[in-house]
Order: structure tokens, then sequence, then C-alpha cells
């Protein structure tokens, strides 16, 4: 790396801002052409002012501070550019691969300003610096790190595939529930399922916490939480008695009913939890907790709309218990059950991969441009 230079973008690049147009939505004419902002398309319109190879850095309203958002992008072609990104083209010694991927995660936190809306202004973007390998190691790094981001893009193609799949056979095989009609011909959840919920030991009681009894809140849940077997916070036994907290069996379907209303997942192993859920351990024979679990996920704005209170919306335990389910024939919830193991199986495969090529490419960013 002897022959790397630290070089001011402003050397290394055109600054075309000046040539940026802002069109307000209602004087928009569609077209083909892509309307870019500050973190990508925003629109397509009837006319372009670019047609070139070029970078775009946001100027405000940007990732700012985001480890997995980039700042940056690349454009090809026709387009047209509002006033929320820079504009930068490379001169001849800088690649327009290694210069997006040189800025797309830039630490600017020390030169946006702006409380609201922070802002990367023109003279504080031109004094940001890169690394300049010579241009043939630029193209050789561009090129290894574009093959991870296209890994990276068909990994994650493939888990939304997957998602696609099980989603249309939940449909093919049940039809597309909706539960809020509450139809006198379904059941309560009181009926066919324990409900356990939760709370939390006192914090300030340092023999309640950092034990080996698993503990769940809703904020470590996400939209991809199936089959849940860790939880970031564990409680000792005497925190577990402290507040009577039951242990959930194995199957337990979770349900996060404040902050927010709507979020599940599956206990993978026994565990205990806070006061955000309500969570239903379904009858043998009677409901399959995966089938339960994705007639949730497909119902979550009716679930919301069941919460009530005025500093947050909470679903009550008496709301919860009084929610009416379809029980479709039971073999057939297991054999539902049964697809989904096994496209969660491809799944996770897929996820390894997908991670590992995570790590790779954050290392391989850390060394060329941290």
């Amino acid at each position: 790396m002897s022959e790397w230079k630290t070089v001011r973008l402003g050397d290394v690049c055109e600054i075309l801002d000046s040539k940026r147009v802002p069109i307000t939505a209602h004087e928009r004419k569609n077209g083909s052409y892509p309307y870019y902002g500050a973190n990508g398309i925003q629109d397509y319109v009837a006319d372009y002012i670019f047609d070139d190879e070029l970078v775009l850095l946001a100027e405000d309203g940007g990732n700012f501070g985001s480890k997995e958002k980039p700042i940056a992008y690349r454009v090809s072609g026709k387009c047209w550019v509002n006033n929320h990104a820079h504009v930068l083209k490379p001169k001849e010694c800088l690649d327009v691969d290694y210069l997006c991927d040189s800025i797309k995660f830039y630490d600017v936190s020390t030169i946006v300003n702006g409380a609201t809306r922070q802002k990367l202004t023109q003279s504080a973007m031109v004094e940001m610096k890169i690394f300049l390998p010579p241009l043939e190691t630029q193209k050789q790094i561009a090129k290894q790190l574009n093959k991870c981001t296209t890994l990276l893009a068909k990994h994650k193609q493939m888990l939304e595939t997957y998602d696609t799949l099980i989603k249309s056979r939940f449909i093919e095989m049940f039809g597309e529930i909706d539960i809020s009609p509450q139809r006198n011909d379904w059941t309560e959840l009181k009926d066919i399922t324990t409900i356990y919920t939760g709370t939390t030991p006192s914090t300030t009681d340092e023999e309640n916490w950092n034990g080996d009894i698993l503990w769940i809140t809703p904020a470590e849940m996400t939209s991809e939480s199936f089959y849940i077997y860790d939880t970031e916070r564990k409680i000792t036994e005497k925190g577990q008695k402290s507040k009577s907290l039951s242990l959930m069996p194995v199957n337990t379907v979770l349900l996060s009913t404040r902050a927010p209303i709507g979020k599940v997942g599956i206990v993978g192993s026994p565990m205990t939890c806070n006061q955000g859920f309500k969570n239903f351990y379904c009858k043998e024979d009677i409901l399959n907790p995966v089938y339960l679990y994705f007639l949730f996920k497909s119902n979550t704005e009716y679930l919301n709309s069941k919460g009530t209170g005025t500093t947050f919306k909470e679903l009550s335990k008496s709301a919860a218990e009084k929610i009416k389910v379809p029980i479709p024939d039971f073999e057939l919830q297991n054999n539902f059950a049964a697809f989904v193991q096994q496209i969660d199986k491809s799944k996770f495969t897929v996820q390894k991969s997908l991670e590992k090529v995570e790590t790779l490419y954050k290392s391989l960013m850390q060394e060329y441009f941290a």
C-alpha cells in the first residue's frame, strides 16, 4: 500500500452540483428517465440532464450515521438529479466504482450540520479524504467488492422468494384469512390456547440479572423472527421467582402487544418475557403453532386495531383472549407446518451463507477504506 495516496474528494472529482434541477412532484412529467434524490430513485420523468457514469452523494436527508444504509450510490446513463444529492464525476485517476465504494459508508458525523435535518454542504464534501491507490488496483478492489454485493443481493432475493413461497402456500391451503369479521363459527383463543404474560424483575437488584433463564422483550424481535432460541438478556432464578414469571414451553407463539403490537415469533427454547407480550401455547390436536404464527403475521393491522390506550396502544389480555380464529383441519395445519419447516431449513442455509458474505464484505471495506 506504499503507492496509495490520501486525496481530497474535490481534487479527484468534478463537482456537477450546479447542473442539478429540482422538480416538484406536480411539475414532473412522467417518462422513462430516473429522477434521483438523496437515497435513490424518487420518480421517473420525461427528460434528463445527465448522461454519464456518476456517483451521487447525499447532501441532505441522507442515511447519515447508518452502518447499513449507504450515503452514496452509482448511477449510469441518462437521468435527472434533484438538489438533495451531490453529483460527482471522477477524474481520469479515479475509477467510478472505487469512488462509490470509498464514500458509501463514509463517516460524516463530524462534518454534517443541522439539528433536525442534517446537511453535508459542498464545502465540507470537497474536503472529504479518500485513499487513492493506482488505477488498476482501484478496479481490482471494486471488482472484488462488486462480487460481494452481487452475492448479497442474490442471497437476499432468495430469502424473499422463500418468504413469498410460504405466503403463497398459506393462501393456497387456507385462503386469504381476514380475522377482522370475528365470525361466530370461529373459536376464541382462550378456548384453544394457554395464554402466558410476563413482567420485568427489579432492574436495581443485580441478583435478578445475568442468570441462565431466557427473558425476551419486543425490542429484540424483528419482522423476520420465527423460532427464537436465545435472548439478549437473561434473568436468575431469584429474578424469576420475584415476579412469579412462568417459563413458556417450546412452541409457544409470541405476540408483542405493546410498543409495538404485532411482532410475532415462536419459542424455540423455554423462556420468560417482559410485560410487552400476550403469548399462546396451542392445545394439541386442535391448533398448530406454525399456522397460528402465520395467521397473526397476516393480520397485524387487525391486531393493532384492538389496542387501546392514550400514552401508547396495548392489546389487553382480555381482548387477546376473545380474538376469534378459524380452525382448519388439523392435518392440513400440520402439512403446512411441515412445508414451512422444510423451507426454513433452506432459509437457514442461505442465511448462514449471507452472514459469511456480509462478514467478508465488512472486512474488505474495513481493510480498504477505514
